[in-house]
């Protein structure tokens, strides 16, 4: 599993760094608060990957892969093919019909989603063309998201983990020749566009090699479409509880100019360890747990589950430190020129600080949730994932007008962490899992040491002029 992991991960962090390339791009030219182009471009990228990550990555993630694995070992793979062709078929009928249907109501969507940027503004009719550019990414991306399960599956990783990279790459070159923010937030859009499509050719080609055959056909609500759409709604919205709880902070911050582009960045560096730990082993933990449970091999579980959780927190909890400790050093290096000013930074900062304390929350929600998707049961997450919700909501509205953005990330991370309680307690209360007393002991180590690595940034980071003066003396 740790194996799988690693080529998932490695694969991401190839993406993750292109994307980071892209993001400077980006953000050279668009800024933040100093120009409306980009929290339209924010918005516009927001609003797809809000259903992908309900409809597609969610749904799929909750229930295709546990169905499709279990129709591998039992039926063979003429029958789980068919059965991946049928949900395929309904998936993209579904997203393609829900992506007309945005298409029309855009102008209607945006006072939903960008209430602050204010009917018929210049800002608000750019978010609004922007947006109908990049929704077309959502029925390329269910496609995508289903064939990822198929290989998944199948134990090939390699191509799933890959695909990402195309998105980072088509949309760099994209704006590289861009004259001016408007321009350069066009281009990107059309570039999300044409990388949904690039990342679709590719997975039909890799899905073939690996000896699936996914058959394009009209959608039939057969029996077994059904199971799966019962057991995909509530998946969806527990898998999706993080992506839900950043959309409505969305929401409140377009009530302040660039504020929806400074949670982006700050999205973008918590969500490093989020995809190369979280999603990266909770893609190679499913259908593992999935197998595990069918053979009623509790101690196999048990250890998948032992593994995933060390593995995760060893990793994610030094990201947290410092992400919350060094949260202004590691924007200000990466992101501060151009039209992105230090004011930029700072806000930016306050946010990213916020979210540090939730990232182990983030990472973690992605490897409990496999153990109730794979026992059949996406009821129960959804039921805390919606708990979550209401929760960021009360903490957003209360903390915003206090703290402002970083009051928003605060209610992300908050809202996660009550996520993971609810999941951790029902765990043990089933009987399904709690972690072992060795894993206990892991746990502690690596947290004693993250907590020691958080103090030493912390103060790295507020002696840093007393430390760089005899070297900024030398002129180096």
């Amino acid at each position: 599993m740790i194996r799988s992991s690693a080529i998932y991960s490695g694969l991401t962090l190839v993406s993750r760094l292109m994307g980071f390339v892209r993001d400077l791009v980006i953000s050279y030219f668009l800024g933040a608060s100093s120009n409306i182009a980009a929290d339209a471009l924010n918005t516009a990228q927001m609003f797809p990957n809000l259903f992908r990550r309900i409809f597609a990555e969610g749904a799929f993630a909750a229930a295709f892969v546990p169905a499709y694995s279990k129709s591998l070992d039992r039926d063979g793979p003429e029958i789980a093919d068919r059965l991946a062709g049928d949900a395929m078929a309904t998936i993209a009928a579904f997203t393609v019909a829900l992506t007309l249907v945005a298409q029309l109501a855009m102008p209607w969507l945006m006072m939903a989603i960008s209430p602050g940027f204010g009917f018929g503004t210049e800002k608000y009719k750019l978010a609004v063309i922007l947006t109908q550019i990049t929704m077309p990414y959502l029925p390329c991306m269910a496609i995508v998201a289903l064939l990822s399960g198929v290989l998944n599956a199948r134990g090939k990783f390699i191509v799933a983990g890959a695909a990402p990279i195309l998105l980072n790459l088509v949309t760099l070159i994209a704006v590289i020749p861009s004259h001016g923010a408007r321009q350069a937030a066009v281009a990107v859009s059309w570039g999300i566009f044409a990388a949904g499509i690039c990342q679709v050719l590719l997975l039909v080609w890799a899905v073939r090699k690996a000896g699936a055959t996914i058959q394009w056909r009209l959608p039939r609500l057969t029996p077994e479409i059904k199971g799966l759409i019962a057991l995909a709604v509530p998946g969806a919205i527990a898998a999706s509880a993080s992506q839900i709880n950043i959309t409505v902070s969305g929401i409140l911050a377009s009530q302040v100019n660039g504020a929806r582009t400074w949670l982006a960045y700050a999205d973008r560096l918590y969500q490093l360890p989020l995809g190369l730990v979280g999603v990266a082993i909770g893609v190679a933990l499913l259908p593992r747990l999935s197998r595990a449970v069918v053979a009623e091999d509790r101690r196999d579980a048990q250890t998948a589950m032992d593994q995933a959780i060390v593995f995760a927190l060893a990793l994610s909890l030094p990201a947290a430190a410092a992400l919350f400790s060094i949260p202004y050093f590691l924007i200000d290096g990466l992101f501060t020129r151009g039209e992105f000013t230090a004011f930029d930074a700072r806000a930016t900062a306050d946010a990213l600080m916020q979210y540090g304390w939730g990232t182990p929350a983030f990472v973690l929600a992605r490897i409990l949730s496999p153990a109730f998707f794979a026992r059949g049961d996406t009821k129960g997450p959804m039921r805390f994932a919606l708990i979550s919700v209401a929760a960021n909501i009360v903490l957003g509205l209360a903390l915003f007008p206090v703290f402002g953005v970083a009051g928003l990330a605060a209610a992300t991370s908050a809202a996660s962490w009550l996520n993971v309680l609810q999941m951790t307690v029902v765990l043990g209360r089933r009987g399904d899992y709690a972690p072992s007393p060795a894993a206990w002991g892991k746990i502690v180590r690596v947290l004693a040491a993250s907590v020691a690595l958080g103090l030493i940034l912390a103060a790295l980071s507020h002696w840093r002029p007393a430390i760089e003066a005899p070297i900024l003396a030398l002129g180096l």
